[in-house]
């Protein structure tokens, strides 16, 4: 039970910039919706008024106004981006090469060690359990032993650290 919950936690940890990334559009469509819905009603008025070429001259402003806004948005973002990296190079450039390179490999590396070490855990027990034959007298057994060896915490953790991994080449993908 355990190693679900881990896993499920896992993919959804990997998955949460996708999840904050869709509150933002729904509330930038909000937000779009309220602007058409007041455009809708000013179209409307100036229509009954006779000024459906000022109209049309007001829904180009709002078009351009938009635009403006969606690039503003994207150029600072970008700009936040950009001065981030700037930040990370300027760190690393005081830094020693072996440490730069060090940088990028954390993550993967703490996870190789993990999984290396669980691999190597099971492959001493069970090793011990063949050279031991007088410990398995009968199936009981054999489920009792595969129980220690593949312990619920393990296959938790091994969960946790595949559906993150991997889990989060699934969000990626649905863009």
């Amino acid at each position: 039970m355990l190693s679900l919950i881990s896993t499920l936690g896992g993919l959804l940890i990997s998955g949460l910039p996708k999840l904050l990334e869709y509150f933002q559009n729904k509330a930038d469509q909000k937000h779009e919706l309220a602007l058409a819905a007041v455009q809708t009603e000013r179209e409307l008025a100036l229509a009954a008024a006779g000024f459906a070429a000022q109209a049309r001259i007001e829904e180009i402003r709002t078009e351009q106004v938009a635009m403006q806004t969606h690039a503003q948005m994207a150029e600072a973002e970008a700009e936040m981006v950009k001065g981030a990296q700037e930040h990370d190079k300027a760190v690393l450039a005081k830094a020693s090469t072996w440490v730069a390179n060090y940088i990028g490999t954390v993550r993967p590396t703490v996870t190789y060690i993990f999984v290396l070490e669980l691999v190597c855990i099971n492959i001493f027990l069970c090793y011990y359990l063949y050279t031991n034959p007088g410990m398995i007298s009968s199936m009981d057994d054999v489920l009792r032993y595969a129980d220690i060896i593949f312990s619920p915490d393990e296959m938790a953790m091994l969960g946790g650290i595949v559906g993150f991994w991997f889990g989060s080449r699934n969000w990626d993908k649905r863009k």
